[in-house]
């Protein structure tokens, strides 16, 4: 794979606030300090929300390309994300990610293909291996 460039910029709008977007994007994003941290701004992405979900969704693009290179079949795939913000030494770190996969299989005895192909997808995944946040995978397959 050759190099790739992705392209995001920001704009403060007031307080702590601003509206981040990409040239090669159509859509813009607020983003804001979460409210737990003073004037944070409740109900807009924040840094935390945005770096929980870069995980989440790399997780998820791995899973779809490997599931498709190793013929798994699935009728849904669906995961939730919590990304755990934690003072370490003195200094706010996001410290772990917890990823809890749901992954419905038309061929119960694929399980455990499946369950492969989901953790493979993890210790795949670019951006977890970017990081230095310990990400967690449980998996739930019916």
């Amino acid at each position: 794979m050759d190099r790739h460039s992705y392209n995001v910029s920001l704009k403060w709008e007031e307080g702590r606030k601003g509206i981040m977007e990409s040239p090669e994007l159509p859509t813009k994003i607020e983003v804001a300090t979460p409210p737990e941290f003073e004037k944070g701004i409740p109900g807009i992405w924040s840094p935390e929300h945005l770096f929980t979900a870069s995980v989440l969704s790399c997780f998820m693009t791995t899973f779809l390309a490997i599931a498709e290179y190793s013929k798994l079949e699935y009728e849904s795939f669906d995961c939730d994300a919590e990304g755990i913000l934690d003072k370490v030494d003195g200094k706010f770190l996001m410290t772990e990610i917890n990823l809890n996969a749901k992954l419905k299989i038309n061929d119960i005895s694929k399980k455990e293909k499946a369950e492969r192909v989901l953790h493979k997808s993890e210790s795949a995944c670019l951006i977890s291996n970017s990081i230095k946040t310990t990400v967690n995978l449980n998996c739930e397959i019916s």
